[in-house]
């Protein structure tokens, strides 16, 4: 499948995406590379919805399953350019490398998803049942499946592949996040009065210790349903003199398959009712962070930080037609899981629809100095989307 020549234009698209820089809020420029790339190689059409995601479309020449390939297009920032060896938005190759932000998380991918569904049409002469859909996705890096609620809706794709860095393996599902907000009320006083007072961090103290003693929920393949904190604030801050009447803390709760919004919380819910009951003077209450962000297009975008996990059966119908693609590419992938949170979040675990992980490059290059995929996976990847179209849409 993989000529010379489309191995270049494969790898002249990577090295474009790249140089657009494009953090999250702020990917109106590879937007519009993608588009360009979309017109040159031959796609039907192609939108950019209210959020700002760019969606190419191929048609079959008979009606059937629509699959999407999903790849978001933000990345996180550069905090220091200059403790790079490669620039960070320079695309450039070294040692069969191509270095810079965004290169495994994830616009090699990216630019696979696009070349693989151009190169299978021209091969096929659109002569498969069905439908391609190629999404460059925003604010993933901020908001895991909430952009990605706009292109389902539009969609309506039968099956979903998630291109996140897998080393070319096949994931079948993914463990979910929320960020959970604990906070505690008490009255302020002079800190040389402290007893007119109530200290609201001296409560949360108590508060955190026995949210330490919580146990969490855990499944076979998935884990452990994770709590951890991750911070914590007091106000006034700086409180100098002043007995805080106010205490945030925050949680990174790993979700499990099945997990809701209302089960999570609960137990957090019932441990303040008890406290409130054996201390008059406790008040606190539990929610989840909620983030509004901007997009490129000036629309905001705003959702609840709870991103659910999903997981299908090894024998599922999708997973294993995937991984016969993925064979028949020359590829022979493990059937593994994400340790980290995707837009899959939305599509299986929100939506219900059939999801899989598949993509170039490892995920410990995401979010690193000198960034790089190697061309080597970034050809191999590109080979493995257009094996899974074509196991998936069966072209005569």
């Amino acid at each position: 499948m993989m000529t010379k020549e489309r191995e270049n234009i494969l790898v002249a698209l990577c090295q474009e995406l790249i140089r657009q820089q494009s953090y999250s809020g702020e990917e109106d420029k590879v937007v519009n590379s993608i588009e360009h790339a979309f017109k040159e190689l031959g796609f039907d059409d192609w939108t950019v919805d209210d959020y700002g995601n760019v969606i190419g479309h191929i048609k079959g020449s008979k009606p059937g399953k629509k699959i999407l390939f999903d790849g978001h297009i933000d990345t996180v920032p550069v905090p220091d350019d200059s403790k790079w060896q490669h620039a960070p938005f320079a695309g450039e190759i070294a040692d069969g490398r191509i270095y810079g932000r965004g290169a495994s998380d994830m616009k090699g991918s990216v630019s696979a998803m696009i070349a693989a569904a151009a190169f299978f049409a021209q091969d096929t002469k659109r002569n498969f049942a069905g439908d391609i859909y190629v999404a460059g996705v925003v604010h993933e890096e901020i908001f895991e499946g909430v952009s990605a609620r706009l292109i389902s809706k539009n969609v309506n794709p039968d099956y979903v592949v998630i291109g996140e860095a897998s080393e070319l393996n096949l994931k079948r599902g993914q463990r979910g996040r929320a960020e959970i907000v604990v906070e505690t009320f008490g009255k302020p006083a002079h800190s040389a009065n402290p007893d007119k007072g109530i200290n609201a961090v001296y409560k949360m103290a108590g508060l955190i210790e026995r949210i330490r003693g919580l146990e969490t929920t855990s499944m076979p393949v998935l884990g452990k349903g994770i709590l951890e904190l991750t911070d914590i604030k007091s106000s006034p801050y700086p409180g100098a003199s002043v007995v805080p009447d106010h205490c945030r803390a925050t949680y990174d709760r790993r979700l499990l398959v099945g997990e809701t919004r209302e089960s999570v919380i609960a137990p957090i819910q019932e441990l303040i009712a008890r406290m409130e009951q054996e201390d008059p003077e406790f008040k606190a209450k539990v929610s989840y962070a909620v983030g509004v962000e901007k997009c490129h297009t000036g629309e905001i975008i705003e959702g609840e930080r709870f991103f659910p996990g999903w997981l299908y059966d090894e024998q599922d119908e999708f997973v294993q037609a995937a991984y016969r693609g993925l064979k028949e590419a020359g590829i022979n992938p493990e059937i593994t899981q994400y340790s980290f949170c995707t837009n899959g979040s939305h599509y299986a675990g929100e939506r219900g629809i059939k999801t899989i992980g598949f993509g170039p490059s490892r995920e410990n290059l995401a979010h690193t100095i000198d960034e790089y995929i190697e061309i080597e996976q970034l050809v191999k990847g590109a080979e493995g989307f257009y094996g899974i179209m074509k196991s998936v849409l069966k072209p005569e």
